[in-house]
């Protein structure tokens, strides 16, 4: 069920979880939009599922299924999650309690009392809640609470708290204090992100630099306050990616397979793009841009280096999808007014095999995003040897280091950064980044070669929230 970050994230760490000998499972809801062909042997495995519902019970029933080697439980609700979108609907925070009483419901009549309960976002916020305030008398005394906080400007704050407490048997009263659950910014309102800070027994972010971000005024959101409260039971975890799911040695939607070692074979997928783009054959460098035009990930500097990048004497690739039709038809009619440069290919929608052969075939990515919490596309080019050109926040500069301003020098850089979101900070990195490639070719490849050699993998990660877990868990 991906959106984002958020499912590659929760792929990735149970994975290697479970390849280090730990009991892990999933629970999510059984959207309609599911891959259900990813799902092996999804079957019904409990019947009358009795969920509290504003005041009264509801019988409902639980799928379970396999994603690779993780066991997961799908929970319908009802047909609260039989959309066409997961997200995006006016009864979202309905929708998301509800889940959060049924997955304990669920615990409880199964008898499984996890050590820990790892939650994310404010669609889970609730469950600690739920977890330390009611279901710890029916045996959960021993689990704790994991909270990972993915996007802090996502609060699900609610007006109408009384009764969406109401609605899982919680009474609203007992939570509207500043030190629960009342909004910082509107009093009037209850905040489900608030709410998993508060009552879980750690908080993480998806990174150092964002941890540290949201513990500002700019960066919180309204909850730096909370957040500086609970300092001591808050850190930062980098992501990592999936070296295996995402490795050019074996990628098999690329025109030839190449590694570190092999760079030189990296050429035949610049040029198998180059044919399906129409881009034309000459020295010039491909400048890709691989992402969700939201207006997170900076919009309008993606449009304006688009030109920077003509006018440099590059080549650019955009491959994007906005769940704004309005931002899809903006860059649709800036691939029209541009359709007679040859030099420029704009792609509205998503095609993960096009995205695989555009990482391949790129000499430089481009991501300069406004906030980026940590960002899986940077560590993707670096993977395919793709030099990532991004903005100095969150993610983005924990894993990417400047080939002229890093402390760490010049081996252990792998890209170019800017600090200011602006026209003149777009216009820099590119200078730079195409001055480096035009006339210091060797140093443009150890760059690209340093990227393929990073270790931004699971096993790093997972590490780190295994001493979490250890750190948090009943001894």
């Amino acid at each position: 069920a991906k959106v984002g970050g958020l499912a590659d994230m929760v792929g990735g760490l149970t994975q290697d979880l479970l390849a280090k000998g730990h009991t892990v499972e999933v629970y999510l809801p059984m959207y309609h939009s599911m891959r259900y062909d990813l799902i092996a042997g999804l079957e019904k495995v409990y019947d009358e599922l009795w969920v509290p519902h504003f005041g009264q019970w509801v019988s409902e029933e639980v799928y379970a299924g396999k994603i690779g080697k993780v066991p997961c439980y799908f929970f319908p609700c009802g047909d609260r999650f039989h959309r066409d979108s997961i997200y995006g609907y006016d009864d979202d925070l309905y929708r998301f309690v509800h889940f959060n009483r049924a997955v304990l419901e669920f615990m409880t009549r199964k008898e499984i009392r996890p050590d820990i309960i790892h939650c994310h976002d404010w669609q889970m916020g609730l469950l600690p809640v739920l977890l330390f305030e009611h279901f710890i008398q029916w045996g959960f005394d021993r689990s704790r609470v994991v909270f990972t906080i993915h996007n802090i400007e996502q609060q699900g704050a609610c007006w109408y708290g009384s009764e969406l407490l109401g609605s899982v048997g919680l009474d609203c009263r007992n939570y509207f204090s500043f030190e629960r659950l009342r909004d910082e910014r509107q009093p009037n309102m209850i905040n489900l992100m608030k709410a998993g800070i508060v009552f879980s027994n750690f908080v993480t972010t998806v990174s150092p630099t964002y941890c540290r971000d949201i513990c500002t005024p700019e960066g919180g959101h309204g909850l730096d306050h909370i957040l500086n409260h609970h300092h001591a039971k808050l850190g930062g975890v980098l992501n990592g990616l999936d070296y295996d799911y995402w490795n050019p040695e074996t990628d098999s939607h690329l025109a030839l397979n190449y590694s570190a070692d092999t760079f030189k074979q990296k050429y035949a997928n610049k040029n198998a793009l180059r044919a399906r783009t129409s881009l034309p054959d000459e020295y010039r460098p491909i400048i890709s841009c691989v992402t969700r035009l939201v207006p997170q990930k900076g919009l309008d500097l993606i449009r304006h280096a688009v030109f920077a990048v003509l006018e440099a004497g590059g080549q650019f690739v955009l491959l994007g999808e906005s769940p704004d039709e309005k931002v899809n038809n903006d860059f649709r009619a800036l691939g029209a007014k541009l359709i007679d440069n040859p030099n420029v290919y704009i792609e509205i929608g998503y095609n993960e095999e096009f995205s695989r052969q555009i990482y391949a075939g790129a000499d430089m990515f481009f991501m300069p995003s406004l906030f980026e919490p940590c960002g899986l596309s940077q560590l993707i080019a670096l993977r395919y040897g793709a030099v990532p050109l991004v903005r100095k926040t969150g993610g983005l500069a924990d894993t990417i280091f400047d080939a002229e301003y890093s402390d760490r020098g010049f081996p252990n850089a792998n890209g170019f950064l800017f600090n200011d979101p602006d026209p003149s900070g777009v216009d820099s990195v590119i200078k730079r980044a195409f001055k480096c490639w035009f006339f210091q070719g060797e140093a443009f490849r150890e760059l690209a070669y340093h990227g393929m050699l990073c270790d931004y993998s699971w096993r790093r990660s997972g590490k780190d929230y295994e001493n979490i877990y250890n750190h948090v868990k009943v001894k």
